[in-house]
């Protein structure tokens, strides 16, 4: 039988994704083994159908509380799940009886307050939303119910909340199993007030976590009969010694030593200490201070815990000293000494940090140096001392260090023992196991390899209970599920903790041998398991070595394997130290007889831990386990944050997904008969109707769909990996199908719903278009007659514009035509004038010529008189008298005619002059008319005119003046002498009318002139007058045009009057501005 379908086209899916781990999608193509599949961000891919996951569409959209409920227990689906619900604040879920908690990275203080713990008290495992208070009050009915001890195993990564989690615990158990006094103070509140001494001294910030707790703890508390708290006890593992000496950038060394730096300034002057930036111990690291943590607070609120849980006051201030000594021995330097292997203190300030040291431990400072910096060899022959040098000697001073601190940190944890009291009597307890999570970084040393054989023993535990959670539901529903097979992490253990030929085992016996090194070690390693598939040799290492471990594979450096698993205190240090004058320094150090000494076997930290770590589980074995796995959702520590990447490796190394392997490997989707029924009846709609019992229509639908090693149990269905992939593929299909009927059907009903509704909406819109029609011709046909009758009109109205324009265009042309005659008379009359004008200057000079000629002669007959008087008054006096008097008023007569002519003329002349302007200037004027631009012109040529006959008469008038003044002093002249000066005067005169004449001659040219410029303009103008009565004759007849064609074509919104009047508006704008 071919392999069952899972996906098919519309599979709604999972696909996996470099950035996001998974991403789901749908199912678009599938060709062969590929499929094309759109992802939710709208992006197409292609992918193996072997590597795609199916996706339950049906899930709520907040997710399921426990997540055996998931239709597909898978990787992305356990991933989605606690995303889902970690997006609504949700930070806790099941996993069956597992709890997964999700570090939330902020308070959430109503979760954990007293109406909660009163919520949860006896209320059955499951009926409420996952809590850690639900985990506890499920171990603590069912100690007090079955009287059997129970454990709550506390899981995860640093900075996964795992101290937070177990102190709700203890919270919860004190709450629960309260009122048990001991010496004063209630056990519960001793066990509670021990955490802020356990956090202070064996806590420290990492690059994970501020608050990372760098040993194991398990608590136990201890119930009387009645379910009461009567005892505790804390047990501790592998405290992280080497911290003490050496720390890494953005970390800090233990919580106590900064505190004490933070202490009152009267304590830290008693220890002589000064800022954290000052000790070795503490500058490696560049971070000094917490985010909101005030550490004299912490060192306040320490003191006080110290109290509480009964440490004296003495105590206390030995304890503190012990602190401040070991920060002062982190200042010691050293110097090469006279010898070359030798050393010496270095300087002042070195030697003030060991008198501090020593006094602060009371010892003396001579001996320090000396366990310092010289060693002692014990042979059978004779002691020998042997210098170290200097960097021997920070060997030596740095283990001194963690020595004390190490033998400090247990003295704490058996006096916190000795003081809460544990109840020999009491029979049942609850352990609560707050131990490190699996680690994995760039440089895993001796502490990683331990703190990750611990994981495997307790992922050993966590699977054997997971698979015996399996077995119990499978029993319960009398299944057979004997065919099962249980995978395990045994191998791995062997690796590490075989007697013979592990990992320990050959540590410890590198160990024993002075002259074996960590690269004879690692050569040992290599050859010892180089066919192990558990066991991988790295390429280009000398000495590090590979463990698969059931989280994934951990490259260890074995560079100081072989130190920090010798497991023994330098026998100087310990005499000096036991020599102390201070009763609790030399109780960390108590004497060791020479006989137990010699009797005493090798010791290691592998093979104590190994030793402890088996006690711890035949503890655990012995009780009821619980599990709680916390999770990080970032490394920024932040919250609202879920990195995905994060998630899935702690899921993989908290032994979650191995749970959720382990029930695969079973029946991992199970379904009551109602539910299965209710998403697959549509598989076999005919079984419904034969109306047999629940468990035989599931088995019928099953075998339908061609299943096997499917099981029917008493109320569910139990189904194999992928059958449920299976039965969703063939639903999808069915559903397929059935839409594509539905849809066809539909597309019917909907498609002639839409021909009916167009037919009857033609309809309705075919009589409203008629209607529409129909008014709009009635309006077009009243438009047209409004038209014609407005043409009618207009074309009255343009006609007598046309009428009126041809009057104005010929009194126009009359008027010009007017203004040339004008100016032709003018210019004849000016020429006329000029012509007289001349005529009567030339008279005149004619005239004043003959007069003075006849005056020259009157002189000399005058003149020939005297003569001849003279001559005659010889012969005849009286008779010459008469004679004379007779010649010489003929003349004068004469003369006096001429005169009287002359000024005759003279005023002819004037008035024809004057009768002859008032013609110019009258026809000057009837030429002026409607062209308003002729006017200037005009309006000169008057003006000119004027000036000219003023100056003509002015001209005419100094003639005559000039005439009256010559005539009486030509008359006066009595002798030839003045008939010389007369002579100039009158030619002065004649010299005179010559230029008047010339001035006369040129303004008659000007006035041509003018003339000839003002007809030029005329004529320009009469042109320019034809043109524009040709250009409006021409718009006249486009303006027709166009009229008609809007008469013929007229639009209901613009009426034909509207484009009359905007003709006629646009003729009289067009004739105003012409």
């Amino acid at each position: 039988m071919s392999k069952p379908v899972t996906i098919v086209v519309g599979s709604h899916v999972w696909v996996e994704n470099a950035e996001l781990i998974w991403t789901d999608g749908e199912v678009l193509k599938i060709n062969g083994q590929e499929a094309e599949i759109k992802t939710s961000d709208e992006n197409t891919v292609t992918a193996k159908v072997s590597k795609l996951r199916p996706k339950d569409t049906e899930i709520p959209a907040g997710g399921v509380d426990d997540m055996t409920k998931l239709s597909y227990l898978h990787e992305p689906g356990v991933l989605h799940n606690l995303a889902t619900r970690y997006e609504i604040s949700e930070i806790y879920t099941y996993t069956g009886n597992i709890l997964i908690a999700v570090n939330p990275f902020q308070t959430l203080s109503h979760l954990y307050d007293a109406s909660m713990m009163k919520k949860y008290s006896g209320v059955p495992f499951g009926e409420l939303s996952p809590h850690v208070f639900a985990i506890a009050d499920a171990a603590y009915r069912e100690m007090v119910n079955e009287r059997k001890s129970n454990s709550i195993l506390v899981s995860g990564e640093s900075g996964a909340g795992k101290t937070e989690t177990t102190k709700m615990l203890m919270r919860y158990l004190a709450y629960l199993g309260g009122n048990a006094a001991a010496e004063g103070r209630t056990v519960e509140q001793q066990v509670l007030e021990s955490n802020p001494v356990l956090e202070a001294f064996g806590n420290a910030k990492t690059v994970k976590n501020n608050n990372s707790s760098r040993f194991g703890k398990f608590v136990e508390i201890q119930f009387d009969n009645r379910g009461r708290i009567s005892g505790a006890a804390i047990r501790t593992y592998l405290l992280e010694r080497s911290r003490v000496c050496q720390i890494s950038d953005f970390e800090r060394n233990y919580h106590c030593f900064y505190l004490l730096c933070a202490a009152p300034e009267k304590e830290r002057e008693k220890y002589k200490l000064v800022d954290p930036q000052s000790y070795h111990y503490l500058n490696q690291s560049s971070c000094y201070e917490l985010v909101d943590i005030d550490d004299a607070q912490f060192y306040l609120s320490t003191r006080r815990a110290m109290t509480v849980i009964g440490i004296s006051e003495v105590e206390q201030e030995a304890i503190f000293r012990v602190v401040a000594a070991i920060l002062h021995l982190g200042n010691i330097d050293f110097a090469n000494g006279e010898d070359h292997d030798s050393s010496v203190i270095k300087d002042d300030q070195s030697l003030f940090h060991l008198q501090m040291a020593a006094e602060l431990l009371m010892c003396n400072p001579r001996a320090l140096e000396d366990a310092l910096c010289k060693r002692v060899m014990i042979t059978p022959e004779e002691i020998i001392k042997r210098s170290l040098d200097p960097l021997g000697a920070s060997v030596s001073r740095d283990g001194l260090a963690k020595t004390i601190y190490s033998q400090l940190f247990n003295w704490l944890v058996d006096k916190i023992n000795v003081s809460i009291g544990q109840d020999p009597s009491s029979k049942c307890l609850i352990g609560v196991l707050d131990i490190y999570g699996f680690e994995s970084f760039k440089t895993n040393s001796f502490e990683q390899f331990c703190i990750n054989y611990t994981n495997e023993k307790l992922q050993q535990h966590f699977n054997k209970h997971v698979f015996k959670t399996e077995q119990e539901e499978y029993t319960k529903e009398e299944i057979d599920w004997s065919y099962i097979e249980f995978v395990d992490n045994k191998d791995v253990l062997d690796l590490i903790e075989q007697k013979k030929g592990g990992i320990i085992a050959l540590l410890d016996e590198a160990c024993m041998f002075p002259k074996s090194t960590h690269e004879t070690f690692s050569t040992k390693l290599y050859q010892t398991f180089k066919n192990n598939k558990r066991f991988i040799k790295p390429k280009l290492t000398r000495s590090d070595f590979t463990v698969v471990h059931y989280a994934g594979e951990v490259q260890y450096q074995s560079d100081q394997f072989l130190d920090k698993n010798k497991d023994y205190v330098v026998p100087e240090h310990r005499d000096l130290l036991s020599a102390s004058k201070c009763p609790f320094v030399a109780g960390l150090f108590p004497p060791v007889s020479e006989e137990a000494a010699k009797s005493s076997k090798f010791s290691s930290i592998s093979s104590r831990f190994r030793l402890q770590l088996q006690q711890l589980m035949e503890t655990l074995n012995s009780t009821e386990p619980h599990y709680i796995r916390c999770i990080k959702p970032n490394n920024l520590l932040k919250p609202a944050v879920f990195e995905n990447v994060s998630v899935i490796q702690q899921l993989r190394s908290g032994g979650v997904l191995e749970a959720v392997r382990i029930k695969c490997a079973g029946f991992p989707t199970y379904r009551n008969f109602s539910e299965f029924l209710t998403r697959f009846r549509i598989l076999a709609p005919e079984v419904l109707k034969m109306e047999c019992p629940e468990n035989e229509a599931c088995k019928k639908i099953l075998e339908k769909m061609g299943l096997k090693d499917y099981q029917i149990g008493k109320t569910k269905v139990f189904l194999r990996v992928g059958q449920m992939a299976v039965l969703d593929a063939q639903r999808t299909l069915m559903h397929g199908n059935s839409a594509k009927v539905i849809q066809t059907r539909g597309r019917t009903l909907v498609t002639r719903k839409k021909f009916v509704s167009i037919q009857m909406a033609s309809i309705c819109i075919q009589s409203v278009c008629r209607g529409e029609l129909a008014r709009k011709l009635y309006k077009l046909k009243k438009q047209e007659f409004a038209a014609v009758k407005i043409q009618k009109t207009s074309r009255k109205r343009l006609a007598r514009k046309d009428y009126l324009r041809m009057i104005f265009s010929s009194v126009l042309l009359q008027a010009h035509l007017r203004a040339m005659v004008a100016r032709d008379d003018f210019k004849s009359k000016r020429s006329a004038a000029v012509t007289i004008q001349s005529g009567l200057r030339a008279m005149a000079a004619r005239d004043d010529l003959r007069y003075k000629v006849e005056a020259a002669v009157v002189i000399q007959t005058g003149l020939r008189a005297i003569a001849a008087r003279d001559a005659y008054r010889k012969r005849a006096k009286s008779s010459a008298a008469v004679i004379t008097q007779t010649d010489l008023e003929e003349p004068k007569e004469k003369e006096a005619t001429k005169s009287e002519a002359s000024k005759q003329a003279k005023t002819d002349l004037e008035e024809a002059k004057v009768e002859e302007a008032t013609k110019l200037e009258s026809s000057v004027k009837d030429k002026n008319g409607p062209k308003e631009a002729k006017g200037e012109e005009s309006t000169k040529l008057e003006s000119s005119v004027k000036v000219d006959e003023k100056s003509v008469l002015v001209e005419s008038r100094a003639a005559a003046i000039e005439i009256d003044k010559t005539s009486p002093m030509i008359q006066k002249l009595p002798g030839p002498d003045q008939d010389a000066d007369i002579i100039k005067i009158l030619t002065a005169e004649v010299e005179n009318l010559k230029v008047m004449l010339q001035a006369e001659k040129q303004r008659a040219n000007e006035f041509e002139r003018r003339y000839l410029e003002a007809r030029v303009s005329s004529e320009q103008g009469h042109k320019k007058l034809e043109e524009t009565e040709r250009i409006v004759h021409q718009l006249q007849d486009s303006l027709n045009s166009v009229f008609q064609d809007d008469i013929l074509h007229v639009e209901p919104s613009f009426g034909a009057q509207n484009n009359i009047v905007y003709c006629i508006k646009i003729k009289f704008s067009f004739w105003a501005s012409c």
